[in-house]
């Protein structure tokens, strides 16, 4: 799986390990491109045995690591995604090197741009509508993300909010990328929600 193909990325929820590989699994069955472990709760050496089982359980689906670049090299993650709290891009590429595909968050146009130009291989771009997981942020809408997509020449996904019902007014706008946790992970049927979503991304 490449990057530059990936459509739909799915963060997994603070949930028992066992909880987090059914729903991972059930999404790249479903048809997600990328998986990320974010797990706020865990103790650093559980993530990395979740991490590790992780990625032998969903096959070729490109593999991130949220916060963790020394977990992400010890599981043989794809990548690391940084928040602004984390490492710099500057320093974890000086860690990581060519191994890691590095991502970060940004909502305006300027941190995009400064992510880029500091080495980040995607942005994760949002709120894209109002979610209870970021209540402090500010919705950027759909429009502030078309926006930041224009002006940045990586991949960016659409992240906040993001489901079934409003997905179309992203693609509407030509975002075709989308990173979801509840969409997929409250589901009812884990693998058709990743399904529909995947097929509503396609251009």
């Amino acid at each position: 799986m490449k990057l530059g193909t990936a459509r739909l990325y799915v963060i997994t929820p603070d949930a028992p390990p066992e909880r987090v590989i059914e729903i991972a699994t059930a999404a790249v069955r479903g048809g997600a491109d990328i998986i990320q472990l974010r797990h706020k709760t865990l103790p650093r050496g559980e993530v990395l045995d979740l991490a590790r089982r992780l990625r032998r359980a969903i096959g070729t689906a490109l593999f991130i690591v949220n916060d963790y670049v020394d977990i992400a090299l010890l599981c043989e993650a794809d990548g690391v995604h940084l928040g602004p709290d984390d490492l710099t891009i500057a320093a974890a590429r000086r860690v990581a090197g060519d191994r890691l595909l590095i991502g970060a968050s940004a909502s305006t146009v300027e941190r995009a741009k400064e992510a880029v130009e500091n080495g980040a291989d995607y942005v994760g771009c949002g709120p894209a509508f109002a979610t209870p997981i970021k209540t402090e942020k500010q919705v950027i809408g759909p429009e502030g993300i078309a926006a930041v997509s224009k002006m940045v020449a990586v991949p960016v996904f659409a992240i906040g909010g993001i489901d079934e019902h409003n997905v179309g007014q992203l693609t509407a706008l030509g975002i075709h990328r989308v990173c979801v946790i509840r969409a997929v992970g409250d589901a009812a049927d884990p693998v058709q929600a990743a399904r529909h979503l995947r097929g509503m991304l396609s251009p």
